[in-house]
Parts: structure tokens; sequence; C-alpha cells
């Protein structure tokens, strides 16, 4: 590895992860909130329709790294059960973030993440880049789960517009740091937008395998990785004390 200036960090099953009970939960919030509001809507028929429209955003987002958006898919679900309005109603805004609640109580730091966070701090200025459609679900859960301050930079796909593996949203992450990508690690789970995208950008990758090895469920729904593994070699990490072991640092 080139030497090292700078460390960022992807979030969802890199840094934290969520209970495998989130999606259902945060479902259900989401039918309420809109039930509550006045519309009229079976379940089964609308959480169908809007599984499908946000398979459809999503692999749009996908191939054009363009950042989508949860109001779009909830109004074009509902649109399907005869409901017509903007996508900026305060409905639809009030349902998103009902859904995103359900991921609140639900999100676990992946053990000795915090002491990871403090020692590297120590040597390089971190930084965070994560794709999450809403930027403050986003912020709530990293504040929420106390690694915010750890960051001299945090950026959300929901705010910058585009998504990983777009080389814009990497090179945003190594301008706000100040660190030439080559200098950087960026540490993810996620093959295609974190490591392929983050060696398309210049940026050093590393992979992070904590959660398939241990068995856990990747976080559900807009946030879940894509299968597959890295073309190519790229540094493999099972858990912190061998990313400590790959900076050359004493644990």
């Amino acid at each position: 590895m080139a030497r090292i200036k700078a460390i960022a960090f992807d979030l969802f099953n890199t840094l934290i992860t969520v209970d495998s009970g989130a999606l259902k939960l945060a479902d259900n919030r989401l039918l309420r909130s809109l039930r509550e509001d006045g519309f009229r809507l079976e379940e089964s028929e609308f959480k169908e329709a809007y599984r499908e429209e946000a398979g459809r955003f999503i692999e749009e987002a996908r191939l054009s790294e363009v950042e989508t958006h949860n109001r779009f898919w909830i109004h074009a679900a509902l649109a399907r059960q005869g409901y017509k309005l903007d996508p900026f109603d305060n409905r639809i805004a009030s349902a998103v973030e009902a859904y995103f609640s359900g991921f609140y109580e639900t999100t676990r730091l992946i053990p000795g993440t915090l002491e990871l966070l403090s020692d590297l701090r120590l040597t390089y200025p971190l930084g965070l880049l994560s794709n999450f459609t809403h930027g403050p679900a986003a912020r709530k859960i990293i504040a929420e789960t106390g690694i915010a301050p750890f960051f001299d930079v945090i950026l959300i796909s929901g705010e910058l517009g585009h998504r990983k593996p777009s080389p814009l949203v990497f090179r945003e992450l190594v301008q706000k740091l100040g660190v030439e990508g080559a200098h950087t690690v960026y540490v993810g789970d996620d093959p295609q937008p974190d490591i392929h995208g983050a060696w398309r950008a210049g940026l050093q990758p590393v992979w992070t395998t904590y959660v398939m090895d241990n068995g856990l469920a990747f976080a559900p729904g807009i946030l879940a990785r894509e299968a597959g593994v890295p073309d190519g070699e790229v540094p493999r990490i099972s858990n912190w004390k061998e990313l400590y072991k790959l900076l050359k640092l004493k644990t």
C-alpha cells in the first residue's frame, strides 16, 4: 500500500449493522403513516407496489449513479393505487420519516468500532461516505451511534445528488479531507460501489467482510449490498484487528 494519509469508511455493513426485522418494521410504519393521513390502502397490494417501484428507482440510480429518494417510490406506489399528488406532498414527507424511524432503534455498531475510530483519529483525518437516500435519517443514525465526533468529513449520497461508485462522490471526499486519493484508504463491504468505486477514483480500497464472515443479516432494503466479490486483488479484513495489522498500528 502507498503511504496512508487519511482513512474513510462506508457506513452500513462496515461500521454498523441493522437487525433482521428492521425492514418489516420500517415498511409497517410507512403504511401506518399513510393510512393515518387518510389514504385507504390494502396492505399487501400497496407493499408490493412499493417494493416494485423502489426496485425500479434503485436500479435506475445504480445505472446512472444519480441518487434517488424514497419520496418518489412512495409517490409512484400511491399513483398505482389511484392517488395523484405531488411527490413533495407533506403526507409523503411524513411517511418517509416514519419509514426511517424503523431503523433508528434497530441499528447496532460493529463491536470495537468506537475504539477503532478513537485510535485512528490520533494519526489520520477520518471520513465517512455513505450511499443513503435520505440525508437527515443517515445523520441521525450516525449521531445516535456515537460515531459522528470522530469524523472530519461526513458525506451522504442523498445530499450530494450522486452515489457510489460515482467518482464524483469520492473526489468530494478526498477534496474535503485535503488528501490525495492515492494516499486515502477507503474501507467498505460492497464490491461494486465501495471497492470498485474507490479503485475507479484512485483511492486504496479495503474490503471488510465482517458481516458476511459472521453470518449476520446484511442491512436490508434500500441499504442492501450488491452481490459478488471484487474483481482483482484487494486487501480483505474480517475484523478490526486485521485493519490495525494492515495499517501497521498496535492494538
